[in-house]
């Protein structure tokens, strides 16, 4: 492998009179496992993702209970997307949730990134599309395409790591500036992108090699480096075949 170089499950319960499938809400859960109690009893590392989003949000809505939102917002969302700078509008529209809750979500997660956002110094040192793949442990298994760009200083240490889009990877759709704008930002001199393929196929599409070029292109106008494009699957990593 040749080295860079750079210049929920829901519960649910069967009722016999009815048809219909009852989804457990939080006022069905003993005291000792709803989201609040358990947090103040045992302490937040006892929570899951789940339940620390669930006693965010507070109350879900008529048609979707609190613990279901909150599961859903993680699995189609993806943990790291939701950290990311988030068009608080569009999210609440792309997963069909009230712009309060939307807010209350994003509020939450800055305060979070202000207080506890990683240093430089602990972020890895990216050489090979296999450091990528361990990295990105977190998009293997995503239900979603999401693009990554990882951002890399002049010693390959990655300096900055952000979700650029969300959905099928199309040249119409993605265009260079939201790559690009990070890498200025952060003052990175070369960029890694990353995305994942649900259906576990490795392999390159057409689109795929088309974003390809089209980044690699800019980054020479701007002078930032594309090193390479991973394509992350469950169990198993390939690159966009590009000149580079």
């Amino acid at each position: 492998m040749k080295p860079y170089t750079i210049v929920d499950s829901h519960k649910f319960l069967d009722v016999s009179i009815s048809a219909k499938k009852y989804v457990l809400t939080v006022r069905d859960l003993p005291n000792d496992d709803k989201p609040r109690e358990k947090f103040l009893k045992l302490g937040a590392s006892s929570l899951s993702a789940q339940e620390l989003l669930a006693i965010v949000l507070n109350t879900g809505t008529k048609k979707e209970g609190v613990l279901e939102m909150s599961g859903r917002v993680l699995k189609e969302y993806g943990e790291k997307a939701l950290m990311g700078k988030m068009d608080v509008k569009k999210f609440a529209t792309d997963l069909d949730i009230p712009l309060i809750k939307a807010t209350q979500i994003a509020a939450t997660i800055e305060i979070g990134r202000r207080f506890f956002e990683k240093k430089s110094t602990q972020m890895p040192v990216i050489r090979t599309s296999k450091d990528i793949y361990e990295y990105l442990v977190d998009m293997r298994s995503l239900p979603k395409e999401h693009l990554r760009g990882l951002y890399l200083n002049s010693h390959y240490k990655l300096i900055h790591d952000e979700v650029i889009s969300i959905g099928t990877i199309d040249a119409n759709i993605i265009h260079p500036r939201e790559v690009f704008r990070p890498a200025l930002e952060y003052g990175a001199v070369a960029v890694v992108l990353a995305h994942n393929h649900p259906a576990g196929n490795p392999k390159a599409s057409e689109a795929d090699i088309a974003v390809t070029a089209q980044i690699i292109e800019a980054g020479k106008i701007m002078g930032i480096k594309v090193l390479d494009h991973v394509i992350i699957c469950k169990d198993r990593f390939g690159s966009v075949p590009a000149d580079y």
